[in-house]
């Protein structure tokens, strides 16, 4: 996002933070009605324009949304959602985006409150890796002629009873309304936005064996240092490094493994 629409969605973090810092407020339903109310500003295309009008006065499309949504949702849905109208974006689409990062944030708090958090970013981790490894799983969950009820069932006989219940609402969600985005792309944000609950960066660690847990208290600390956040470490075995690690944070890439360092010696020689 950028401009007008960076600085409302910032103010729309703020406010749900705001609303779920109380106790009073279920922030599993309130995650299950903002999904609604993305789902609802998706299908309405003119209904988000109206909303995002910046010819329209803020506090004008902040009673229309209000007055659509009372009765439908609860009133700290309705307040949310109407704060978010009253502000400027950039593109209609923005106002969609956003009510979905925050459904999936308030799911994130949720498991936050009992303690689940944790669980539910390595599921979400191992759940992309599961992807990653099985073409026929990725293509029955990317599947455009099946129907959302048969990929939540899906989900269900894969997730239910092994994962926490958040993981498997945001995966479901990501499956069934994927809003044109792909799988992986959908994991990868979810899985950035499980971190910053805890205002930490995650760092994707490859390894030709497992690390032992004073490995990982070290990289983690080194990691910290290096980009001056608490850092979730994301980790993955996998033979063909041969040796040594390889760590992705974001788009930065730091590759110490041995097969990297014999391709460079290969390069070397063919030039």
């Amino acid at each position: 996002m950028n401009g007008a629409s960076r600085e409302a969605l910032a103010a729309a973090r703020e406010r749900l933070d705001a609303l779920t810092d109380s106790t009073s407020v279920d922030a599993e339903k309130l995650a299950g009605e903002l999904a609604a109310v993305t789902a609802l500003l998706d299908r309405e295309v003119s209904l988000r324009r109206v909303l995002t009008d910046p010819a329209q006065a803020g506090e004008a499309k902040a009673e229309l949304a209000g007055r659509l949504l009372s009765g439908q949702v609860g009133g700290a849905t309705v307040d949310l959602v109407s704060g978010m109208a009253r502000s400027r974006w950039s593109r209609s689409r923005d106002l969609a985006d956003a009510t979905e990062e925050l459904a999936d944030t308030a799911d994130l708090t949720a498991a936050q409150r009992t303690g689940g958090l944790d669980d539910v970013e390595d599921e979400l981790f191992r759940f992309g890796r599961i992807v990653a490894s099985s073409t026929e799983l990725r293509a029955a969950l990317t599947d455009k002629s099946a129907t959302a009820a048969a990929k939540g069932e899906l989900l269900r006989g894969l997730l239910g009873g092994r994962a926490h219940p958040a993981t498997v609402r945001l995966v479901t969600r990501l499956v069934t309304h994927p809003r044109g985005r792909s799988l992986e792309a959908g994991l990868e944000s979810l899985s950035r936005l499980a971190a910053g609950r805890r205002d930490r960066m995650v760092a994707v660690v490859t390894s030709a064996v497992p690390l032992t847990d004073q490995q990982k208290q070290r990289l983690g600390a080194v990691l910290a240092k290096l980009y001056g956040r608490q850092m979730h470490l994301n980790l993955d075995v996998d033979p063909a490094v041969l040796g040594g690690i390889s760590v992705r944070v974001g788009d930065e890439v730091i590759d110490g493994t041995v097969a990297d360092r014999l391709g460079e010696a290969a390069r070397r020689l063919a030039g």
